[in-house]
């Protein structure tokens, strides 16, 4: 079966883009029009009801969270993670659940405050800059612990660790991102440096109009069709 991607550009979904394309395992890529607002639709949300991006369609059903669907292709795909049996797997598990548990919805929360804090615009600069301190602690253990998770070929881990490292210093667009600083977290650098060097990045690249260096310095992305936001 071919898998089907829903996707918009920049979005969480360019993770699993990396993953698919890096096995090399056969997909269709399915535009979620975010202007459109498609992805609070009836026929969407059948298939995600809490209405969020990414969703996969695979044999077994619709899987949506960006942490469950690598999780399920590391596990059904050999080379996108350890094997179930390697030494190497818990260490690796509780670093991707970290980043899905804690990074990401930390991230989420600094692009969208409005909806954990009303209209206040104190309110939200306030909880924006108690995260942005949560991020970069996240981000210090992440590099701290690279030997857990950095291994010689890349898994689904370094792809999601990249995104939100893009997505740390593009968004949001109209904010002051300086308090992010790529330099400071050399083994997370490496991992950008590892990912950008993939044929699945040229691919990313070309699909959702993310510049030639969309992890180690990126910038707004210009998609040949969807929006970002």
């Amino acid at each position: 079966m071919t898998y089907v991607l829903h996707y918009a550009p920049d979005n969480a979904s360019l993770i699993v883009r990396l993953a698919l394309d890096h096995a090399d395992l056969p997909y269709e890529a399915r535009l979620v029009d975010r202007a459109s607002r498609a992805q609070t639709c009836d026929t969407y949300r059948a298939l995600n009801p809490n209405g969020l991006i990414p969703t996969l369609e695979t044999p077994q059903g619709a899987l949506f969270e960006t942490g469950a669907i690598l999780l399920w292709l590391a596990d059904t795909h050999g080379g996108l993670g350890p094997a179930r049996d390697a030494a190497q797997r818990g260490n690796w598990l509780k670093w991707l659940f970290f980043v899905s548990n804690t990074l990401h919805p930390a991230l989420r929360m600094t692009f969208y405050p409005e909806k954990y804090t009303g209209d206040d615009r104190h309110d939200q600069a306030r909880l924006r800059r108690h995260l942005q301190q949560q991020i970069t602690t996240s981000l210090r253990n992440l590099d701290a612990a690279a030997t857990d998770w950095q291994f010689h070929a890349p898994t689904v881990l370094d792809f999601y660790i990249a995104g939100c490292l893009r997505w740390c210093a593009v968004y949001p667009a109209d904010t002051d991102r300086s308090w992010f600083d790529l330099a400071a977290f050399p083994a997370l650098h490496t991992t950008c440096l590892r990912v950008e060097a993939l044929p699945a990045c040229a691919t990313l690249i070309r699909a959702e109009g993310l510049g030639d260096t969309p992890f180690t310095a990126p910038r707004a992305p210009t998609p040949p069709q969807g929006s970002a936001t």
